[in-house]
């Protein structure tokens, strides 16, 4: 009798939502602006799936949390990620759960994909172990789509319009270079592909996926340009340049691949893609920004992670149970790879209510439409 009055509930939910103005409309103090939100990536907004993985791509150990209200939870950072913070300024009162525990009602508010060292490429990451690439988060969603189209008793149109007004985010490539292209030991697409070519060939691949997206539901869409990879401790401690801080070959590469991104959000919002509304978010200039004027917004360490070892904490990123730095807030960087939390909450302020760093219209306008 518990589990039919469970799926009762879950149903009566569906229908509210779906119908009348359940999830959009209520007059409530802490109502989302919209009704649920999606994340596809990789360990930057990773908040737990990979941490039943055998892979090396994992935070779920001390001290990964150590300033997150729920501690460790497989998040790759020492407090929220930025699709942490994106989410309660949209409204949310609770975080978006991973797909990995994700059930019944938690669904009908959204679900997070994101799985660290995924890429565009499924082979990308294959050197940290397991992973989920983003053709098997797309995968992913559509299990959940269909799970929401049994429990709505099959009212497509009912769920379309419900899945249309939510926001969907992907941020994917980074690691198809930090784990994959700049990886000549490993992999050998370095050689396969100039680095113009090597861009078109994710450009392709990506695009498959955001219409398959689109296809499942997707409308409002938020897609990440790849940050400067050039710039993270991680490279910074392994290049030796004389002429920069950074290692500016690396960041020529992801120049081409985000030129390339901008020019699929203008084809989609020309209508390649009926009814959707693209949102490029250049984390590129964002971080750039940070790494140039970081004193601006108090930090004081830019080139080390927060957490690491060797050169510039970066040679190895953050062992379980390290002590890392007092003063999260002085570092632009938690470990060899990923920001702080100060960093990422910076960047979901001024993506959400600027368009600094968001085209064509911040994320503030795109949840309103």
């Amino acid at each position: 009798m518990e589990i039919i009055g469970e799926l009762a509930l879950f149903v009566g939910l569906i229908v509210a939502c779906f119908t009348a103005r359940g999830c959009s409309q209520q007059a409530q103090p802490q109502q989302p602006q919209v009704p649920c939100f999606f994340i596809f990536g990789d360990s930057l907004v990773d908040n737990g799936n990979n941490n039943g993985m055998i892979s090396l791509a994992r935070a779920n150990y001390r001290p990964y949390g150590i300033d997150f209200p729920l501690g460790t939870t497989g998040r790759f950072t020492n407090g929220r990620t930025y699709v942490d913070a994106l989410a309660q300024l949209m409204g949310f009162p609770r975080y978006i759960p991973p797909y990995s525990r994700a059930r019944g009602p938690e669904l009908l508010r959204g679900v997070n994909y994101a799985s660290g060292a995924a890429g565009i490429r499924d082979e990308t990451g294959d050197n940290l172990g397991a992973h989920t690439s983003m053709n098997g988060q797309v995968a992913n969603f559509a299990n959940t789509v269909l799970q929401m189209r049994r429990l709505s008793r099959g009212d497509t149109n009912a769920l379309s319009s419900y899945l249309s007004k939510c926001i969907f985010y992907s941020g994917l490539g980074s690691n198809d270079y930090l784990n994959n292209y700049f990886m000549p030991t490993f992999y050998t697409t370095n050689s396969d592909f100039t680095a113009k070519a090597y861009a078109a060939a994710l450009i392709q691949d990506y695009t498959r996926q955001l219409t398959q997206l689109h296809s499942l539901g997707a409308r409002k869409v938020i897609v990440t340009a790849v940050g400067p990879i050039g710039c993270i401790p991680y490279q910074l401690a392994r290049y030796h340049g004389n002429s920069s801080r950074c290692n500016e070959n690396i960041n020529k590469a992801i120049i081409l691949f985000n030129t390339e991104l901008r020019k699929l959000v203008d084809r989609f919002n020309a209508g390649q893609l009926q009814g959707a509304k693209f949102v490029y978010l250049d984390s590129y200039k964002s971080s750039s920004d940070l790494y140039e004027n970081g004193t601006a917004s108090g930090f004081e360490v830019i080139d080390k992670g927060c957490c690491g070892v060797g050169r510039n904490n970066g040679q190895i990123t953050c062992l379980p149970l390290q002590q890392p730095c007092n003063d999260r807030k002085k570092y632009l960087f938690w470990d060899a790879f990923h920001p702080t939390e100060l960093a990422n909450d910076l960047f979901a302020q001024a993506s959400y209510g600027s368009s600094s760093y968001t085209y064509p219209i911040n994320i503030q306008q795109l949840a309103s439409l």
